[in-house]
């Protein structure tokens, strides 16, 4: 299984966290990570995203079907976001359109085998896969993307 972890894209400032859209400068680096994730998509992938505005937008900007999950919003631990991606005896792969704090503990969870506060730049994704080596099942780091790094600045 492969686990896509995106960051959504810069938003607005503002007192209600789950309706700030994205700015400007966040639809570009959806739209940056989307065009790159378009050329890289596995197959049987399922997105899910948060219940947030800006996630939503973030997902919109690969223009393919996603569900939104409460189980991968704001205020989700690391269980309830492998509850609801179905980590790891899912098949196929999925793409999980979250926020920090969440994202990172869980990648430190899956990498480095406990929860720790590793940051995920806004907008930026992190392609983890689970694999079996030697009767052993390990997951590893397939890349990292950075919308800034796409557009060059």
């Amino acid at each position: 299984m492969d686990l896509l972890l995106w960051r959504h894209a810069e938003a607005e400032d503002g007192a209600d966290d789950y309706s700030r859209p994205l700015t400007e400068r966040g639809r570009k680096q959806a739209a940056s990570v989307a065009a790159w994730l378009t050329q890289h998509l596995p197959r049987q992938l399922r997105i899910i995203a948060s219940p947030t505005v800006r996630t939503c937008q973030t997902a919109e900007a690969l223009g393919l079907p996603f569900q939104v999950e409460a189980g991968v919003g704001p205020e989700s631990g690391t269980p309830d976001m492998l509850a609801t991606i179905g980590w790891p005896p899912a098949r196929g792969s999925v793409l999980l359109i979250g926020h920090q704090p969440g994202l990172g503990r869980l990648a430190s969870l899956l990498l480095g085998g406990q929860e720790a506060d590793w940051s995920i730049k806004k907008g930026s994704l992190w392609w983890l896969a689970r694999r079996v080596r030697e009767g052993e099942p390990q997951t590893v780091l397939r890349t990292v993307i950075s919308p800034d790094f796409l557009r060059g600045k």
